[in-house]
């Protein structure tokens, strides 16, 4: 018997041999069919794009199906990679039957998508009919047959240890020990870890072979595998969307290398390479070498992963509950907007201006704006995007690197230095020092700051305050400091950046903000560029909460800096000459709103004379009282603070939430946002929008031929749409689109995080961002013509795309009829909303009070839903 099966044994090991001779030798004249750049190309696509954390920058999730419809799009990627990318057939009925979803607009749906003879068919599959809701992607199929036929789960034996060598390799500060690294980039490190280490990464010796041999390549280490290759491609998707967060970033920094601080070289080539080798000598080790490649006896054809998706009746009904989900609430905004008295007649802005202010375009800053606004009402708010027009890299007082405070896709060619002659000696916290890691330290820590740290617990639980360990949004640039505004030569540089700006550079950029949002005479005494950030505890996605128009940082270098140019005689004279005539009483004020504190610190304060300096304190106090009631507003979101309490102890609480280490919710981010409202601020300023509009100045009058509209749309599909996007997809799919809990979250190399030691990365957003966030696409809302709109959008067909297949939608206020249009298949068509007239409101301290006694869906800390829209009176 025993010689029986060594005989097998034997028999078997030949025929491996002999397949795999013949398979290199068939491999070598038959014709090519595995493309290897085409396939790296087509996995770079569709692979998450995000970057390390450190730049936090919002996109569409499903940037690669972008050219297609929205809703093929989103169809398409759910039967590829398994997405869920709407509510479930459940959700959207609770919100019919709590009439988040009238009847009427459901109806209205129905009529306009489907045949009124099929009407009460259709309306009964969306009221009743069980439909299985599973989704089986095509993705996995092909390699999870290691599972199924040979009874081993390679991501269980190769995912723990490539993860780690991943996380170390790329490793921006966390780890004590640095991975040696060799300049030719990931592969060659390991070479060189495996040819000089007693031990190394490999337990058979084929795969190790393979690795020294410097010219393996992926294509013959498939062959191995796979076999055939025909089945190539589909097993590189398989392997790489098995851990797509790994992946992505691999794929991110291959070719965005800048993006870490310290440089690590890698390709998504060099991660496929290393991954089959571990495959291979997993599959050793577990076999002793006698095993077949994947498709020796499959004789199914591969999978065509793109192949086009044939509408199904779920989707279908999806699809007609998410746009009546969609424009029942857009309805509600429109019907808002068309009973504004600007529509009979325009409100005429006071002459004489108590201040103005110029905020980001944030949606977090419309209610701040709202209550600035009611506390005095001869102010008046603007919106632009928060690096206000000046685009450069910043470099802080004794910072080895540079920070980029502007859109991501901008290259600057600036630098601006922060300068300080007595720099204050930075705070530090006892507890958080690297020596704490080794042995010998670590030991002695643990017996002499034990106790210490235990009081530190109990304070940081009970009397949380700012400490060094917290992310300080106001640390981000000393007030004291002096800035490298100016370049008064034009030839001061370093590193191939210009430091500063000459006086040409600086009109021309406070020109176009100007311009942009239409503030380009009746200055008033003093105009506030206030800029935002974001401070948090124990929260890896901070910068998510900061500026995106600044590359996820604070936006206060930027306040600042424009404040400067805006009062530089110099750049006054030549804005003068270009029409602008900005009086000489007129002074510039930065400032930073702290949206998760809501505190607003104001710069450069030591320079403002006496006769500014009254009304600075003046504005200062109705600043103070209107933050007072935002985080009022605010509170009702979090189950922690007692609302209903005076607005002083509110406003105390929402501060303690900003630094508390134990808060997974300082601030909801960007959630509940919905809207982006291009125009005069009268177009919603006598509204209640619940903290969900992007609000971008804009005047049409002052652009007939949609000029400055182009420059305005520019971002806002990019920007905006991509915030939007990012939270919706976050929302609907919080496991495989956004990054799950951030309770048991573990920073990977301070690139990313996963939910444990040896997990994937987690793209997208946490739960505790998107929990009260309606999964709604972005309604954008333009103050012109649709003829000048259309222009504007159709400049270039990066923008137009987000319009057409209605990633975003678009209505256009025609100024001068009053009347709405609505972009869809190409073409702007009149619209006209539904609904009943939209309720008034006298006050909203005591709407936000009323709205805790509302029904709730959730049992979380953000436990408020959003509210309707209210018309102020």
């Amino acid at each position: 018997m025993m010689v029986m099966k060594t005989l097998t044994r034997y028999t078997d090991l030949i025929f491996h041999q002999q397949n795999e001779r013949i398979l290199m030798k068939n491999n070598t004249v038959k014709e090519q069919v595995f493309d290897l750049e085409d396939a790296l190309s087509k996995l770079k696509h569709y692979l998450p794009s995000q970057t390390p954390i450190k730049d936090f920058i919002h996109h569409n999730t499903l940037h690669a199906f972008q050219d297609m419809k929205f809703y093929d799009a989103i169809f398409k990627a759910a039967k590829i990679f398994g997405y869920q990318v709407t509510l479930g057939l459940n959700d959207y009925r609770r919100l019919f039957y709590q009439e988040r979803i009238s009847e009427n607009k459901l109806n209205d749906i129905i009529i306009r998508n489907k045949p009124i003879t099929e009407f009460d068919e259709w309306k009964s599959k969306l009221l009743f009919k069980q439909i299985d809701e599973e989704i089986k992607p095509r993705i996995g199929t092909l390699r999870s047959q290691w599972k199924s036929r040979f009874k081993i789960n390679l991501d269980d034996t190769v995912h723990p240890l490539l993860f780690r060598i991943l996380g170390s390799y790329l490793d921006q500060g966390i780890s004590l020990w640095k991975f040696p690294t060799h300049p030719d980039g990931f592969l060659a490190s390991i070479r060189q870890l495996e040819q000089s280490s007693y031990s190394g990464f490999f337990k058979t010796k084929r795969a190790k072979s393979f690795l020294l041999d410097n010219k393996t390549d992926i294509g013959e280490l498939l062959k191995y595998l796979v076999a055939d290759e025909k089945y190539f491609e589909e097993y590189l998707f398989d392997q790489q969307f098995s851990h797509q967060g790994w992946s992505g970033i691999v794929a991110a920094v291959e070719d965005a290398p800048h993006t870490l601080l310290d440089v690590r070289k890698i390709s998504l080539s060099e991660l496929i390479v290393f991954e089959l080798l571990l495959e291979i000598d997993s599959l050793d080790y577990y076999f002793g070498g006698h095993w077949s490649p994947l498709t020796r006896t499959d004789s199914k054809e591969p999978a065509n992963l793109f192949d086009p998706v044939e509408r199904n009746e779920l989707q279908e009904v999806l699809m007609l509950w998410q746009n009546a989900f969609e424009w029942n609430y857009y309805d509600e905004v429109l019907s808002g907007i068309a009973s504004q008295s600007f529509k009979s007649e325009k409100k005429s802005a006071p002459s004489s201006k108590s201040f103005q202010a110029i905020f980001c375009i944030d949606e977090r800053e419309c209610s701040l704006r709202r209550h600035i606004e009611q506390q005095d009402p001869n102010c008046e708010t603007l919106g632009s995007p928060g690096f206000f027009g000046v685009e450069f890299f910043f470099q802080a007082h004794g910072a080895k690197f540079y920070e980029k405070l502007c859109p991501a896709p901008v290259t600057p060619k600036y630098l601006i230095k922060e300068v300080m002659h007595h720099a204050p000696q930075r705070g530090k916290e006892l507890l958080y020092t690297q020596q704490n890691q080794t042995m010998l330290y670590g030991m002695l820590n643990s017996i002499t700051l034990g106790f210490y740290a235990g009081v530190r617990l109990i304070q940081t639980l009970f009397f949380p305050k700012m400490s060094p360990a917290i992310s300080n949004a106001f640390s981000h640039m000393n007030k004291e400091a002096l800035l490298t505004i100016e370049n008064k030569s034009g030839a001061e540089s370093e590193n191939n950046l210009q430091v500063g700006f000459t006086i040409q550079e600086m009109a021309m950029r406070v020109e176009s903000l100007l311009k942009g949002i239409g503030l380009i005479k009746d200055f008033a005494t003093i105009v506030y560029t206030i800029a935002h950030g974001s401070s948090s505890a124990n929260n890896p996605h901070h910068s998510a909460h900061d500026c995106g128009a600044c590359s996820g940082r604070p936006g206060s270098v930027n306040a600042r800096v424009f404040a400067w140019m805006a009062n530089h005689s110099g750049v006054r004279t030549v804005l003068k000459a270009r029409g602008i005539d900005i009086p000489n009483t007129t002074l510039f004020i930065g400032g930073m709103h702290d949206t998760a504190a809501d505190q607003i610190e104001f710069y450069d304060e030591d320079k403002i004379n006496k006769n500014h300096h009254a009304q600075h304190k003046t504005n200062e106090s109705t600043f103070e009282s209107a933050l007072d009631l935002n985080a009022k507003e605010r509170s009702r979101r979090f189950a922690s603070i007692n609302t209903t309490k005076s607005l002083q102890y509110v406003r105390k609480e929402i501060l303690k939430r900003s630094v508390s280490m134990f808060e997974p919710r300082p601030e909801l981010g960007h959630g509940t946002n919905s809207l982006c409202i291009i125009g005069n601020r009268n177009i919603s300023k006598g509204l209640f929008l619940d903290r969900r509009a992007f609000l971008n100045s804009y005047d049409y009058r002052i652009d007939p031929d949609g000029t400055i509209l182009m420059q305005v749309m520019r971002p806002i599909g990019l920007v905006c749409g991509g915030i939007n996007l990012e939270y919706y997809f976050s929302r609907v799919d919080n496991h495989k689109l956004g990054a799950g809990t951030k309770l048991p979250h573990n920073v990977m190399g301070l690139i990313g995080v996963t939910n444990s030691s040896d997990g994937d990365l987690r793209p997208g957003l946490p739960v505790q961002m998107i929990e009260v966030h309606d999964p709604v696409r972005l309604l954008v809302i333009v103050e012109q013509t649709p003829e000048i709109v259309f222009k504007a959008i159709n400049s270039t067909p990066e923008i137009y795309e987000w319009y057409k297949n209605e990633w975003v939608h678009l209505i256009a206020l025609d100024p001068y009829t009053q009347h709405f249009h609505y972009f869809h298949d190409g073409n702007f068509t009149w619209y006209s909303p539904q609904g009943s007239q939209v309720p008034k409101l006298t006050d909203t301290l005591s709407l936000i009070e009323r709205s805790l006694k509302m029904p709730s869906n959730h049992i979380t800390d953000a436990t408020r839903e959003n509210l309707p829209v209210y018309q102020l009176n």
